[in-house]
């Protein structure tokens, strides 16, 4: 069955060009032109990623980012115009996997398609069974690789994939120092197009989410002009 991917925008031309070339790419598409018939749509043919503009009818694509992460953790990249730093930034913050800027180049919005679909897509199973049940465990914090389940105490976390592999990452390295860039390669891939905000912004939501449930514990510290690293409150 093909990947199914949901375009979502306005705009006839951005439509015609997205539509042929991820067709082209071997790629089912369907297209929702406004907020609403976005929603409708993903929730009536479940597509494996949307790729949402920011500025629609009827609903915007910050309120669509917020009802599609209520309901699932599927990939979204955003379409953002030049001047919309501050609304990309609230749309990673929302959940969102990534953005690409307009103009943008069809190659590389295709390169970043392949990418987010790799990362959240089913992780092939490792011939050694440690890997396959790998657990990482840093003070209350469990993270099960082969169940996809991460546990603070005794509540479990409800992660975005993105998070996920992020905590991942960050507890294999656990009191080691991760720049931007080695994040960024290990979580989004060596091919991607994206600058460090993106980690900035990813961390930040995970951030959050750890604290709402030890609001008095720290795990993931900041080394100014460095990265991040994970350790023990």
């Amino acid at each position: 069955m093909a990947t199914r991917i949901l375009i979502v925008d306005d705009e006839p031309p951005i439509i015609d060009v997205l539509e042929y070339n991820l067709k082209k790419a071997n790629y089912e598409v369907i297209v929702a032109r406004d907020g609403q018939e976005a929603l409708d749509k993903a929730r009536r043919q479940q597509p494996d990623l949307v790729i949402l503009d920011l500025m629609l009818p009827k609903l915007d694509g910050l309120e669509v980012c917020r009802a599609l992460r209520r309901d699932s953790d599927l990939p979204i990249i955003m379409l953002t115009a030049k001047d919309e730093e501050i609304d990309r930034v609230v749309g990673l913050e929302l959940g969102a996997d990534d953005y690409v800027v307009k103009p943008f180049s069809v190659r590389e919005l295709v390169a970043r398609v392949k990418t987010v679909l790799r990362r959240s897509g089913p992780k092939p199973l490792e011939t050694e069974p440690e890997a396959v049940s790998e657990v990482l465990q840093v003070g209350d914090l469990r993270l099960d690789a082969a169940r996809h389940e991460v546990h603070l105490g005794s509540t479990e976390l409800e992660l975005t994939t993105l998070e996920f592999d992020l905590l991942h990452v960050l507890m294999a390295h656990a009191d080691r120092v991760l720049t931007r860039e080695q994040l960024l390669d290990q979580v989004w891939g060596y091919d991607y197009y994206g600058d460090t905000r993106t980690v900035d912004t990813a961390v930040k939501r995970l951030r959050a989410k750890l604290r709402r449930l030890a609001p008095d514990s720290e795990f993931i510290v900041t080394v100014r002009g460095v990265g991040y690293k994970l350790q023990e409150p």
